[in-house]
């Protein structure tokens, strides 16, 4: 459970598909267009899938559901690879070469 002033991310519908431009390929035209934000949780308290106001980064107030407590980023620059070592070693030795 989420409490006031906790980091979150939410969900909310900016326009619905209906809505949306006609100036745009026609795949997107039939999608709702969708933002997914982080920010700080402005009701007393909330739980996942609760409707909810947070103020950004940006200092926006913006409503939406609550879909993630203490959001974090989970990317990473892959698995190990151990000729990334050999290369490294032999970077460094031309680099460094007579010094």
């Amino acid at each position: 459970m989420a409490k006031k002033g906790d980091w979150v991310r939410f969900h909310s519908i900016v326009l619905k598909a209906a809505e949306r431009t006609a100036k745009i390929p026609e795949d997107t035209q039939q999608c709702d267009l969708q933002q997914w934000t982080k920010g700080f949780l402005q009701d007393e308290s909330a739980a996942v899938g609760d409707a909810v106001t947070v103020r950004t980064a940006a200092n926006r107030i913006v409503e939406g559901t609550l879909i993630e407590e203490g959001p974090y980023y989970t990317h990473s620059y892959g698995k190990f690879v151990p000729e990334i070592i050999e290369i490294d070693k032999q970077l460094r030795a031309i680099m460094w070469e007579g010094k």
